[in-house]
């Protein structure tokens, strides 16, 4: 039994190999605010996706709002609950990725990312109605006793790991919900949407704890903007125009492999027998579910 590895599984692993390295320029921002790193971030992003829609997706947008308006009311409210919903979920992941990376620890940032695969199942279950096999759910056993042992070593840790896992796994829900939309539409929209709420308020959004604006900072803000968030998301939006958020839940742990593999070999981290315990517990977890248990000769995998 084979699966069919097409554009949009190549679209989702470069996207999650691109968010593997993000931790360079975060932590070249690291003696900035967070909440001033995410700030620009949006903003020069929201810039970006502007330019790009008023040059080359005109059509795009004109097919996006044609058809929202064909739409009935129900599906204009749901349109428009999950694009306010989307920009606020990416709003909230990013500070907290931020803010985790620069102020606690990489470990946490990428523990969250391993949560991630096996949460965003289950949110499919639960929304989306995706079914799970027997060694699937066993493996959402595995990733709770994993969350069971960085609790126990650290619950500041462990909470930090669940909203950034949590923000982002809705994330993924709410966009396959959209999945008949323009992608860089809808990003466009929901950063648009998230800078028009923190835009106007940037003394109290940053505190007095903001940092003058330096070449270093720009250059960094803009790598992070292009580099680290408009493509590698226009990819996972185009991923999941096709993936279920299952598939795109399980090629996720790229991210946190290379985020680990750095944290010890380059920045220097240490971490205690106890999270090693839960960090093998949630890979074996991961492996798990990706097994290729309880499918029926000569169907295809799903995507």
């Amino acid at each position: 039994m084979t699966v069919k590895f097409n554009r949009y599984h190549i679209a989702a692993v470069s996207a999650f190999l691109i968010w593997g390295f993000i931790p360079f320029p975060l932590k070249a921002l690291s003696g900035f605010p967070s909440s001033q790193i995410l700030y620009f971030r949006i903003l020069v992003a929201v810039l970006t996706l502007l330019l790009i829609s008023g040059t080359t997706r005109r059509e795009q947008w004109r097919q996006t709002f044609h058809r929202f308006k064909e739409n009935g009311p129900i599906e204009k409210r749901r349109f428009i609950l999950y694009t306010l919903l989307g920009g606020a979920l990416l709003t909230i992941n990013w500070l907290a990725f931020i803010y985790v990376v620069n102020h606690v620890d990489i470990q946490t940032g990428s523990f969250s990312y391993l949560l991630c695969p096996i949460l965003t199942a289950t949110l499919g279950f639960l929304i989306l109605h995706e079914h799970l096999r027997v060694h699937q759910w066993v493996s959402v056993g595995l990733s709770l006793m994993s969350c069971l042992l960085v609790g126990t070593d650290s619950i500041y840790n462990l909470l930090f790991s669940l909203l950034i896992a949590f923000s982002y796994a809705f994330y993924l829900i709410t966009q396959r919900l959209l999945k008949d939309y323009d992608k860089i539409v809808l990003l466009t929209l929901q950063l648009l949407l998230a800078f028009m709420f923190i835009g106007p308020s940037y003394p109290w959004f940053v505190g007095q704890e903001a940092q003058p604006i330096t070449g270093h900072f720009v250059g960094q803000i803009v790598l992070l903007s292009w580099l680290f968030t408009v493509i590698p998301l226009f990819l996972n939006l185009y991923a999941l125009k096709e993936l279920k958020s299952a598939t795109v839940g399980v090629l996720m742990y790229l991210n946190p492999i290379i985020n680990f593999t750095m944290a010890f070999l380059y920045f220097g981290e240490v971490t205690s027998q106890q999270k090693i315990l839960a960090y093998l517990v949630i890979f074996a977890s991961v492996i798990l579910y990706n097994l290729p248990i309880g499918k029926k000769k000569g169907i295809p995998a799903s995507a």
